[in-house]
């Protein structure tokens, strides 16, 4: 099959910092503005509204049943909840991680699959496989596999059955059987694409897996096996996640950056949104 070459996204919001973890609730994109420490939403005529603000970093998001927000704080290692009063500590992370922590998914029983990078990868540091942290409701804290290449974007299946994590580091997408409990087995390898280096992913109805790839600056949607079907081209700021979301979850949302060492006082970060045919499915 030929690869299809997408139209030229759209903007919808600059001014940011490094927006990451995008996800379509309530008819907004809420998203991590990761570097800037903050939580916000945009709607699709690109009103934008602040949530939260922590200290560090933030990143993945996602919601207990009860509505209450999720979020990562990456430096200090810990799942925080954002409760009327600001952000509180939901559970410490550092007993079961060892390095920064990354992006999450949250499943609709409200377990919280947190991932890390599993090393100081920015300052040289030998690599070392990366664990991910199942947190329950109650903050009860389990690591479920401890052999990942630094986990970063995920899914789940309609059927709650499957997830597919991008790690970033091996060029390729993890598949997992996720049992009653949570627990993960039946590792195996989803897709793999050379030099993919992928970070945020959305799954659509059809179960292709759409990509930013930051590695090839470029925007893929990639089948099981790792057939290309689609490919968005980034002309500048290097792709970082991507979600399916609108009203019809034919929007392809696209959070752009640079890379993270360039001074977040630029605030060159942006999202771009993009008309896709086959709309968004599962978790996130």
């Amino acid at each position: 099959m030929a690869v299809m070459e997408c139209a030229e996204p759209q903007l919808l919001v600059d001014g940011l910092v490094f927006p990451e973890s995008p996800r379509w609730r309530d008819d907004r994109l809420w998203f991590s503005d990761m570097l800037a420490g903050r939580v916000m939403t945009v709607d699709l005529a690109g009103h934008v509204e602040l949530l939260a603000q922590a200290p560090g970093w933030l990143s993945g998001l996602g919601w207990l049943p009860d509505g209450r927000l999720l979020v990562v704080s990456m430096q200090d290692r810990r799942l925080l909840r954002l409760e009327p009063g600001g952000l509180v500590e939901a559970a410490d992370l550092r007993p079961l991680t060892s390095c920064t922590c990354n992006d999450m998914i949250v499943d609709s029983a409200g377990r919280a699959y947190v991932g890390e990078v599993g090393f100081d990868v920015h300052n040289g540091a030998p690599f070392q496989p990366a664990a991910l942290v199942l947190v329950e409701p109650d903050g009860q804290s389990r690591v479920v596999d401890a052999t990942l290449s630094c986990p970063n974007g995920t899914v789940i299946t309609p059927d709650g059955r499957t997830m597919i994590i991008a790690e970033s580091l091996g060029d390729r997408l993890t598949a997992f059987n996720i049992a009653d409990d949570g627990s993960l087995s039946g590792k195996r390898v989803w897709a793999a694409v050379e030099d993919l280096f992928p970070d945020g992913i959305c799954l659509d109805a059809e179960g292709a897996v759409w990509v930013a790839s930051t590695k090839k600056g470029e925007v893929l949607r990639v089948l099981e096996g790792g057939e290309v079907t689609h490919r968005v081209q980034v002309s500048s700021q290097m792709p970082l996640a991507v979600m399916l979301g609108g009203s019809d979850r034919r929007t392809l949302f696209i959070c752009r950056g640079p890379h993270p060492n360039v001074a977040p006082e630029l605030k060159q970060g942006r999202i771009e949104i993009l008309r896709v045919e086959v709309p968004g499915a599962g978790l996130p």
